[in-house]
């Protein structure tokens, strides 16, 4: 069948081909992503219907482009500056140790020289945004903790292009021309992102509001797309990435009163042009490539995964993620990046390596693409089963005068009290079973770690009069008493001990309302049987009084001298109460000696 150059043809093709694929590989476990993929590659390269492949991959990243606005409308400001640890801390250090092993392994097989195995160890470092968050999005996981760390490191890497592709010229043997100098490029990077949060601050809001009163809905939907368009390309201008431009623009408009409004509208175009990259990468493959070097491609892809898995598994578990979490953004991101392709033929273009190794790795980073939803479906064979659901960490809405660590029954309580008493409580909790079920009774719960210092800042606990800490755990509670003395000195806490050696620990740290978690109800259990035997009810509580007075003069005692001291206060045998009236001989004797 000839090739006849239309768009008409092109498109329809294209449609055509996602429309059989897509069901067929979501069918069969394999996701969509793959679908899309083999649909390319059958269309392009098998039966070369479509031969322009790479002018396709450049307009089909627009996908990429909504898919970075989208996300970045869920991330309100104030969420991007908690993960500012995980995005340049542990973004960086993938981006740099990922890029080194991967050089260093060029090196050792002499494959290239030291300055092309530079490039490739780091264009090879960077992950592909469009592929990771497609299967994030599939399962649902963006907004776990696992799916947050993976996008930092995203993140991160779609930053690291900007410097990568300007070292492109320092190490190539004949520089090209360039007007400006590195410090230029860096101001007006910096002048394009100063330039767009001012838009969003000033423009973007009251922009929306003026077509929302018109009521025009094709209005709104042609606003929405300019803003993505336009913010996308005002950074491409500058230097920048258009994903990154993109993300910025939602994040700017993440606290809008129109948030979900242009959700509804970008959503439809970023789910054909994403389908529309992914068809573009398998379009842009090259077969011959593939064919004339299959034993390389079938040695480097994998091991350039694997390296790149096992370095991203002990970067997350170094810095705090628990095995289960480690291991599903290692099998998520283990693939080559489409800025990989960006660099290599930069690359090549400039003369550091041949244009022949830049298809090779174009070709490597195409095949570690179409492996990922493979890769990541392994990723449950190598969890540990029976661990603790994930929930996402929404706090909107939180902060009240109380904030309540803890919802056990001990918390659940003390919860009824400060309710009965007309007080808001925001209260958080870790375990997503016990959120559930407080949940479904009404309670105003919210997931989370308390021994995550922006945890509590995003509960409210600088607008808390009183923090509540009321976890089980002797060490959790130490850990959480120590974190807002710490980090919120002003902070009145109270706090749910353990153990009397546990109550004279915290009152070593300086805390000053505690309760034992059973003092009380043993109190209320001695007093009743008391009753159950005889005793009237008012002596009964006298003598309860008296043991709470005896218990706290012994612990002032034992906080000083240790805890041996205060023994002599300690009933150890039955005491013989006295009697609340004289006997009436010792009356009678006393009136005949008178």
């Amino acid at each position: 069948m000839a090739y006849t150059h239309s768009p008409y043809n092109e498109v329809l093709m294209m449609l055509g081909g996602a429309l059989l694929a897509a069901p067929i590989f979501k069918r069969l476990g394999l996701g969509t992503i793959l679908g899309y993929l083999a649909a390319g590659v059958v269309i392009g390269p098998i039966l070369h219907q479509i031969r322009d492949g790479e002018e396709l991959l450049g307009v089909a990243e627009l996908g990429v482009v909504f898919l970075l606005f989208l996300i970045g409308l869920e991330l309100k400001p104030s969420r991007l500056w908690a993960m500012r640890h995980d995005i340049f801390g542990l973004g960086m250090a993938q981006v740099v140790v990922t890029g080194l092993a991967l050089a260093g392994l060029t090196l050792a097989f002499g494959l290239e020289r030291w300055d092309g195995a530079l490039i490739i160890g780091f264009g090879l470092a960077l992950s592909s945004t469009a592929f990771a968050m497609q299967i994030l999005d599939e399962r649902g996981d963006i907004n776990t903790r696992y799916g947050q760390r993976a996008f930092s490191m995203l993140l991160l890497q779609d930053l690291a292009i900007v410097p990568l592709l300007a070292v492109i010229p320092l190490l190539a043997e004949q520089a090209p021309h360039d007007t400006t100098t590195a410090f230029e490029d860096f101001l007006i990077a910096i002048g394009a992102i100063a330039a767009l949060f001012a838009a969003g601050r000033y423009l973007l809001n009251p922009l929306f509001q003026v077509i929302a009163r018109t009521g025009a809905r094709e209005a709104m939907i042609a606003a929405a797309l300019f803003v993505v368009l336009a913010a996308a390309m005002l950074l491409q201008m500058a230097g920048l990435s258009m994903a990154m431009g993109a993300f910025l623009a939602g994040v700017l408009l993440a606290d809008s009163s129109y948030r979900h409004e242009l959700q509804a509208d970008v959503e439809p175009f970023r789910g054909i042009l994403l389908g529309l990259f992914f068809m573009a990468v398998g379009l842009s493959l090259h077969l011959d490539v593939v064919f004339s070097r299959w034993l390389t491609i079938l040695i480097a892809t994998p091991a350039v995964m694997l390296v790149k898995s096992l370095v991203i598994y002990g970067l997350c578990r170094f810095t705090g993620s628990p095995h289960n979490d480690a291991v599903r953004i290692a099998l998520v991101l283990p693939q080559g990046g489409e800025f990989g392709f960006v660099l290599f033929t930069a690359a090549s273009a400039a003369g550091i390596f041949s244009g022949g190794l830049a298809s090779l790795l174009i070709a490597i980073v195409t095949i570690s693409m179409a492996l990922t939803p493979i890769a990541a479906a392994l990723s449950r064979f190598l969890i540990v089963e029976d661990i603790e659901e994930e929930m996402e960490e929404d706090f909107e809405g939180a902060g009240a005068d109380v904030l309540m660590i803890g919802f056990s029954r001990f918390g659940q309580i003390a919860a009824q009290i400060l309710l009965a008493g007309g007080r808001e409580v925001t209260v958080i909790e870790h375990s997503t079973d016990r959120v559930r079920q407080a949940a479904s009774f009404g309670f105003r719960i919210y997931f989370g770690d308390g021994t995550r210092k922006d945890v509590l800042r995003a509960a409210g606990i600088e607008r808390a009069k009183i923090v509540a800490v009321c976890t089980q755990g002797k060490a959790t509670t130490d850990r959480i008493v120590d974190l807002v003395q710490s980090e919120y000195p002003n902070a009145t806490l109270f706090v749910r001990s353990y153990d009397r050696v546990h109550t004279l620990s915290l009152r070593g740290r300086g805390v000053q309302h505690d309760v034992r978690e059973t003092f009380e109800s043993a109190l209320v259990f001695g007093r009743e049987t008391l009753e159950e035997l005889g005793v009237e009810p008012d002596d009964a509580q006298a003598i309860g009084d008296d043991i709470r007075r005896r218990d706290l003069a012994r612990l002032e005692l034992q906080a000083v001298e240790g805890l041996a001291a205060g023994r002599h206060m300690l009933h150890t045998k039955p005491v013989k109460p006295e009697p609340l009236v004289k006997p009436r001989k010792l009356a009678l004797d006393e009136e005949e000696s008178a």
